[in-house]
């Protein structure tokens, strides 16, 4: 591909050659000749230098040997360019022999069932759809087209995934609810959970999350909502559209997590929380009321940005001020003795 045939694709302005060959895309230190590479961040220019990318997505112009592509945002377009230039390779369409599929299951066009993958009863897997190894999909799900379940994918019944969803290795979609109650005696009865969960379109599920059913009603996953690895998210949650949730988080049952939110690693939430549109919580918040107003969020319990640049620089002096009370509470003590 052409340096000019990427600009014809992703935007910008050319400094260089438009006729340069580009055959690959990759970071810039492991970019090769032929590579395209960006530069997000002034911070990594020095990087440049040392990179034998032979082209460059960048904000603005720099003193480089290298072809340029001025672009507003040089992420986006090289992320662009990346999977246009490494594509995910498709299995070549049809269900394995050692699958199980449901007499009364509905498989669309040009589907990609591999070994021992279950469907039951009732369930619809939509055109183009990639179900890998080992994975089952239960009583009446609807999977939309170009989905693709990566291997040992569990989706519980009645559970509705959109299209061109990605659910990686492990991930278990509709598990019961975390919901007990005691009785007399103080055992745990189990509250039965009849909802369901509903993912939207352009969704990706990382490995090994898991997304519970409602109790009653449904779990929503928004439209282009991301989730890491490792991710627990309750029953009746409702995630916004394009909100991103980083590994190691947990969000209790019934909360309702705003568009736009990106929730960073190891946070948790309480039940019942309802936080609003366009928040940021930093790794490791605690979020016990509701937010709602947006803005950075950090600590536990969270608190506002402001509010937190003000309130850090005193808790890291804590064991500090902690002896300095102690020596003034002896002094005094001396003065009073005295």
């Amino acid at each position: 591909m052409k340096l000019q045939e990427i600009i014809e694709i992703v935007g910008g302005t050319l400094k260089g050659d438009g006729n340069l060959e580009i055959t690959g895309a990759s970071g810039l230190g492991f970019a090769g000749p032929g590579d395209i590479s960006y530069v997000g961040e002034a911070k990594f220019l020095p990087e440049l230098k040392d990179s034998a990318a032979a082209a460059i997505f960048i904000q603005n112009e720099t003193e480089t040997d290298k072809a340029q592509i001025i672009h507003p945002a040089p992420a986006l377009a090289f992320a662009k360019t990346l999977a246009r230039l490494h594509p995910t390779e498709k299995p070549p369409a049809g269900v394995h022999p050692s699958a199980t599929v449901a007499d009364s299951a509905s498989l669309g066009a040009d589907v990609t069932i591999a070994s021992n993958v279950c469907i039951e009863s009732g369930a619809v897997i939509g055109d183009r759809c990639v179900l890998q190894a080992n994975v089952v999909v239960g009583k009446n799900c609807v999977i939309g087209s170009d989905t693709v379940l990566y291997p040992n994918v569990t989706v519980y019944a009645d559970t509705e995934i959109g299209s061109h969803v990605m659910v990686h290795a492990g991930a278990v979609i509709g598990a019961d609810g975390f919901s007990y109650t005691p009785d007399e005696k103080g055992r745990h009865v189990k509250l039965q959970q009849i909802g369901r969960v509903v993912i939207g379109d352009h969704a990706e599920i990382g490995a090994n999350t898991c997304i519970d059913r409602a109790a009653f009603g449904k779990t929503v996953i928004g439209q282009g909502v991301k989730i890491d690895n490792l991710v627990q998210i309750g029953h009746n949650c409702v995630i916004g559209d394009h909100t991103v949730i980083v590994s190691q988080t947990g969000i209790s049952g019934s909360c309702t997590i705003g568009k736009h939110t990106i929730i960073a690693g190891q946070t948790g939430i309480s039940d019942h929380v309802t936080i609003t549109d366009q928040v940021t919580l930093l790794a490791r918040s605690g979020v016990f009321r509701d937010i709602t107003e947006p803005g950075m969020y950090g600590f536990a319990p969270a608190m506002k940005g402001v509010d937190l640049m003000r309130f850090m620089p005193v808790f890291l002096r804590l064991p500090e001020m902690a002896s300095q009370i102690k020596a003034l509470e002896r002094k005094l003590e001396s003065i009073e003795k005295a």
